[in-house]
């Protein structure tokens, strides 16, 4: 039945909705060849009686069933990321119960798991307090058995005077995690607050901080998870990484191109892009496993369009296309987002990310997510 889709322009245009399910993809062990990770988004509780500003109130049962989805097809789960609405709803208390239960649920499930390790207890403080905040979060994910991603730090970024006050705070850092950890490079269009991270503004000098900080410690350093969306400075930096250190592309705009590689090397994934994309995705790597780089791309690139339109300016919103599409698909019930955020894309722009998203045939039950759809669009007043 033809849905009618605002647009951009505030005209409707008719679209006719996908109406056999995809095929479905099998689900399936560990990749060989890349190492890739979903950030996945928390879903709320939408009973909860709660404010935009209040605690973060959590789904437990339908956040767990999400991750367990993900692992299903043999992904990876990077938790308690920006994907979660780290500083964005979700606050340390909330993260840090989301990393106890995750890590609990990967264990008992076999599951891959790498947490987000910050500093978001505060806004701005000594470098001695950002020390003590990023320790606090380290401990909690190391004794929950999970593997720790240092996080790009707010608090950092507002107190550190020179490239030394990173080199001093991460050095510290380092030094104390018991097992390597994946270092993030999180740019300004995801978290405005970041811009200037390595102390300077410059990308280049922050890339040769960035890259002290790798050189000191290299045994402490599993890989970097890169979110600048620039594919040739991501190239560049992988180039010039030690040997034994890993690059996690975070490029939800280059990713095919960047997981492929050349010929002399690839990046493996660290993306927020594959949490819609999970099983399909995951399809692709396995194509990739096998050599076969044009199937690969031939999955993929098909897919960049999207993630593109999610991720658009105002990058850091990219969330809310993200968990319409995970209600669309059939994995929760609802649409609604800890913090509001729900309200953070037009309805145009929800609608394309529908439109593209079931010409990709990512959902199970396409009959559901046009029913969905509709209802959104009656919400809004769109007359079908």
């Amino acid at each position: 039945m033809t849905l009618h889709l605002p647009g951009a322009n505030g005209t409707l245009r008719a679209y006719e909705p996908r109406t056999e399910p995809p095929p479905a993809l099998s689900s399936g062990s560990a990749f060989s060849s890349r190492t890739v990770f979903s950030a996945a988004h928390v879903v709320a509780d939408p009973y909860a009686d709660t404010t935009p500003d209040g605690p973060a109130a959590v789904d437990w049962d339908a956040t767990l069933a999400f991750r367990r989805h993900l692992w299903s097809h043999g992904l990876g789960v990077a938790e308690a990321m920006d994907t979660a609405q780290r500083g964005m709803g979700l606050d340390w208390a909330g993260a840090a119960e989301l990393i106890r239960r995750s890590a609990a649920e990967a264990k008992a499930c076999g599951g891959r798991i790498a947490c987000g390790v910050g500093t978001d207890q505060l806004t701005t403080g000594t470098l001695a307090e950002v020390r003590g905040a990023y320790e606090e979060q380290l401990a909690v994910v190391e004794e929950s058995g999970a593997q720790a991603i240092l996080m790009a730090s707010r608090a950092l970024a507002a107190t550190a005077q020179s490239p030394d006050d990173y080199l001093d705070v991460y050095g510290h850092l380092l030094r104390q995690a018991t097992e390597p950890v994946i270092l993030h490079w999180l740019g300004p269009m995801f978290d405005p607050a970041l811009d200037g991270y390595w102390g300077s503004d410059d990308l280049d000098a922050a890339t040769d901080t960035f890259l002290e900080v790798i050189a000191a410690h290299p045994d402490k350093v599993d890989g970097i998870k890169v979110s600048l969306l620039d594919a040739q400075r991501e190239i560049d930096l992988r180039r010039r990484l030690p040997h034994g250190v890993r690059c996690y592309t975070g490029d939800d705009f280059n990713y095919p191109e960047l997981i492929a590689g050349d010929e002399q090397g690839f990046s493996h994934a660290l993306l927020g892009i594959f949490d819609p994309l999970g099983p399909l995705a995951a399809e692709a790597v396995r194509v990739l496993d096998t050599g076969n780089t044009e199937g690969f791309r031939a999955l993929l690139d098909p897919t960049v369009e999207l993630s593109r339109h999610l991720f658009q300016t105002p990058t850091r919103y990219y969330k809310t296309g993200v968990v319409l599409l995970a209600w669309l698909a059939g994995h929760q019930s609802h649409f609604t987002m800890v913090g509001g955020l729900q309200s953070a894309r037009s309805l145009p722009h929800l609608a394309r990310a529908y439109e593209l998203a079931d010409g990709l045939g990512l959902f199970p039950d396409p009959k559901l997510a046009e029913e969905r759809m509709r209802n959104l669009l009656s919400l809004y007043g769109v007359d079908q």
